[in-house]
């Protein structure tokens, strides 16, 4: 009978051998892993009881268990020896234990290797201002993020400072220097890291997630006193995170919010992850550059119109998501129905793809 120990390491490695994005933990159900977008029960384990998942749960956790009992559920990272590291959140449904965990892997991709487009290095060299990754869960939007700071850190000497719950990617200096501090362990909290994080000397400021007015405030502050923030928010294009924003605050409030974005805003990416003919995911991505135009759409509450702008502004290495689905598509990267079932108006998608 193997130990709790050996049993997650097994766990660990088949999720790691498989290429798997995420391992799920739940009572009643064999260990089930999420391959390409899709859950994969791993058969040759054992049904999980409720003693073994919370065993396996406590193993994780290691010191931090007695939290669980008390908060209910809880964020944390694990690395498992010297191959990959985990997001994890353990919790409880129906009074038993459950817990999901995100593979990070430990290299840190090129945007070349993640194929990203190529206008994207420019995130690399922009100076001051706001750089938002978006996208819904579990759709690489941490990934993109540590590409582009990793990309700083091999090409200019900056202080990088990341606010994240939990570290997810561990970024080891070369130009650079990095601090990454954790919700929990290093600081008590996104938006008090992000009040002290200006007396700290950056030059690069990334936020693991947006995920109240007061962080997003903070953040905004932090882009407008003449720094690089990259953050991520669960949006589905550019102009939805944008009216996300400027609606998390108080009617009061909107007016201000809407001229800080439109002054320091640099570009939003948005971006999805299908499954590839060839097996594996690649991104199809919505890219929007700020110019005086979109300035001005935000400042006079026209985000409607953003999606124009996208539109007309291709030699300006602007795409919206529809343009990169019909190009995977045409490129024999994925199949049709896949693109149609991921794109924001299919009717449009589906007009582009006759006229290929």
């Amino acid at each position: 009978m193997p130990t709790i120990q050996q049993f997650l390491e097994d766990l660990l490695m088949t999720t790691l051998k498989l290429n798997a994005s995420d391992l799920h933990l739940n009572v009643g159900y064999y260990p089930t892993l999420r391959v390409d977008g899709t859950l994969v029960p791993l058969t040759n384990f054992q049904v999980l009881t409720p003693d073994a998942t919370r065993e396996l749960a406590f193993q994780l956790l290691g010191s931090r268990k007695d939290e669980l009992s008390v908060e209910k559920e809880i964020d944390f990272s694990y690395a498992f020896r010297d191959k990959a590291r985990f997001r994890i959140n353990a919790y409880f449904q129906k009074s038993f234990i459950s817990v999901a965990l995100r593979l990070i892997q430990t290299k840190i991709n090129t945007i070349e290797e993640l194929n990203l487009p190529a206008t994207l290095h420019e995130l690399s060299h922009i100076k001051q201002g706001f750089v938002l990754i978006c996208g819904p869960a579990g759709h690489g939007k941490s990934t993109t993020m540590a590409s582009i700071i990793d990309e700083i850190n091999h090409i200019r000497a900056e202080h990088i400072i990341t606010i994240e719950d939990p570290i997810e990617y561990v970024f080891f200096g070369d130009k650079s220097i990095i601090d990454q501090r954790e919700v929990g362990f290093d600081t008590k909290g996104f938006h008090r890291a992000l009040r002290s994080v200006l007396r700290e000397d950056p030059n690069v400021i990334m936020i693991g997630e947006m995920r109240d007015p007061i962080t997003m405030s903070a953040a905004l502050t932090a882009a407008e006193t003449g720094h690089l923030v990259l953050a991520s928010l669960h949006t589905n294009s550019a102009a939805q995170t944008i009216d996300r924003i400027i609606d998390s605050f108080t009617a009061s409030q909107q007016a201000q919010i809407r001229i800080q974005l439109a002054t320091t805003l640099s570009a939003v990416i948005s971006q999805r992850l299908l499954p590839r003919r060839a097996g594996g995911r690649l991104p199809a991505t919505e890219i929007l550059f700020t110019t005086p135009a979109v300035k001005t759409l935000i400042r006079e509450q026209k985000t409607h119109q953003i999606d124009l702008v996208i539109e007309t502004n291709i030699e300006r290495g602007m795409i919206s998501l529809n343009r990169s689905l019909a190009e995977l598509v045409r490129r024999g990267e994925i199949l049709g129905e896949v693109a149609v079932n991921y794109s924001p108006n299919p009717t449009e998608l589906t007009m582009m793809l006759q006229r290929s």
